[in-house]
């Protein structure tokens, strides 16, 4: 899937469902928007707001028009799921962007999520685009057992706060679906292969694995990341737990080996083997990300 393309989701039931690929951080197939057609059309996701314009362009191509755009659901704040959510809603005058209680203030006024996230992500910063806020009467706080109504379909609200405490998956029960966030990992549908996602500061292991637990007691068919595309659940999500915990037993074993954090981080950016996925650059920072949130979480165990 290239840059721009639109595709429709044929896994499993679903229905009404389209995902567009927005080229985040120069990638093909690593950040998906997914649009929903219904009586209350829906975005869930909005990539980084870079090219916010390829959204735009695909609820053209989808059949949805900009002022009948009633709902934004992101994830969480993190700006790879929430940067685009000012623009996309200065351009969707009557969207309503729903973010999970913890996360509102951040979309209302981004200036804290943007240092943050400069701090997490690096050299990535260079891919990203100053996000808008949100106008605070246009923002719906979301907990747990919430339900965004939107004619066949809903959006059921799950707090997932293994990986940030502000995240939710959407469950959706007419598609028999869930969408994933970032609490089933990152998958790589090119070489079919389940990544490991573990940022800095909040990654938290043992909540991440009751994430993915719960996930697996909603019985979905289909699970559609943000990370990117749709696949069938078969054992997704046991494999993201071997994934995550391999990856956390790995850094850890390493830490205890080098003694030196950036040390451990440099070590394992050199042996990522993503790069011809994904390209040099964005493999290291990404491999970099995940071993800092690592370290961080085992000096918050210590």
């Amino acid at each position: 899937m290239a840059i721009g393309d639109v595709r429709a989701v044929t896994r499993g039931d679903c229905t009404d469902l389209h995902y567009v690929d927005t080229g985040m951080y120069g990638t093909a197939e690593y950040g998906a928007v997914y649009l929903l057609s219904d009586e209350r059309p829906a975005l869930v996701e909005t990539g980084i707001g870079t090219n916010h314009d390829l959204v735009l362009e695909a609820l053209e191509t989808v059949g949805i028009a900009r002022e009948d755009l009633a709902v934004i659901a992101v994830s969480h704040v993190h700006l790879d799921h929430a940067g685009g959510a000012g623009v996309l809603a200065e351009a969707c005058p009557n969207a309503e962007v729903y973010v999970h209680e913890l996360g509102l203030p951040h979309l209302a006024d981004p200036s804290r999520l943007v240092a943050g996230t400069k701090a997490a992500v690096g050299d990535q910063w260079a891919f990203y685009t100053e996000p808008k806020p949100v106008p605070e009467d246009r923002l719906t706080a979301l907990s747990e057992g919430d339900t965004i109504d939107l004619g066949t379909h809903e959006l059921r609200v799950h707090e997932a706060p293994g990986h940030a405490p502000h995240q939710v998956v959407f469950e959706d029960p007419a598609n028999d679906a869930i969408f994933t966030a970032d609490a089933a990992g990152i998958w790589v549908p090119s070489v079919e292969v389940l990544k490991e996602t573990s940022p800095p500061p909040q990654f938290d292991l043992e909540r991440c694995l009751e994430d993915v637990a719960a996930l697996r007691a909603l019985e979905r068919s289909t699970l559609l990341y943000t990370h990117f595309g749709p696949r069938e659940t078969g054992e997704a999500l046991a494999a993201y737990e071997t994934v995550l915990t391999d990856w956390v037993e790995a850094v850890t074993a390493k830490r205890e080996e080098l003694g030196d954090d950036v040390a451990v981080v440099e070590h394992f950016a050199s042996e990522t083997e993503m790069a011809d996925v994904w390209g040099e650059r964005k493999a290291t920072a990404e491999t970099a990300m995940n071993v800092r949130g690592v370290c961080a979480y085992l000096d918050r165990l210590e």
